[in-house]
């Protein structure tokens, strides 16, 4: 799935977490597709359960998986699903700021928008 570094300053749940939304977002897993159970993540990392459950957990309260008691948890589709822009507003700010701040750089290194917008088309097949 991915591998973590344990030398990396970001905490061991945070690498898990980052790992997963990645690939949520890009489509490696699609929506609907069952992830490992938090205890054979857990055996094929070598970590504790609760580090997987965690990452889970705070996952599931971003809105890109659900669980299903029983069953387990699942990649989310695109966006909440009352068609709003998502579950975590303060999530959604920081990530508008940052391409703020991208969409600024690019400019100054004198980009066009067209040139800009074509970038960011380039992201939608993943």
């Amino acid at each position: 799935m991915f591998t973590l570094n344990y030398r990396d300053s970001q905490p061991i749940y945070g690498q898990i977490k980052d790992g997963l939304r990645r690939m949520i977002v890009t489509g490696a897993l699609e929506p609907g597709e069952k992830l490992p159970s938090v205890r054979a993540m857990a055996m094929d990392l070598a970590i504790n359960p609760n580090t997987i459950h965690r990452a889970y957990s705070e996952l599931e309260a971003e809105g890109f998986i659900y669980s299903i008691p029983g069953k387990g948890s699942f990649a989310s589709r695109r966006g909440a699903p009352d068609g709003s822009h998502g579950q975590d507003p303060a999530r959604e700010a920081k990530l508008i700021q940052r391409l703020r701040e991208l969409v600024a750089e690019l400019r100054y290194l004198n980009y066009t928008d067209s040139e800009i917008v074509a970038l960011m088309r380039e992201g939608e097949g993943q």
